[in-house]
């Protein structure tokens, strides 16, 4: 949990380690992650965009100390929050 949650941050994709139901780790450590959907859901993506980040996050957890995936995961994440801003009205 612990080295997933700094893994995908270095990408911009922000999740909470978690524990996991008889996880072994301590809680500082954590075994699990959580995903929360709100500050995408806002931001207007919807199924097709989760699909996506879904897929962001297995290339990152596959591959965590790949500097060369990490920056490319993080040049999609960037395309992907710049698509949907999070305050589309100030871009008017």
């Amino acid at each position: 949990g612990k080295k997933a949650e700094k893994a995908l941050d270095a990408v911009g994709i922000t999740v909470n380690k978690n524990t996991i139901p008889y996880d072994p780790e301590k809680p500082a450590i954590a075994s699990g992650i959580r995903i929360g959907t709100p500050a995408v859901t806002t931001r207007g993506m919807r199924e097709a965009e989760m699909d996506q980040v879904g897929e962001l996050i297995a290339r990152v957890l596959a591959s965590p100390g790949d500097e060369r995936t990490l920056g490319i995961v993080k040049s999609e994440v960037e395309r992907l929050c710049r698509k949907f801003p999070l305050y589309p009205e100030r871009l008017a």
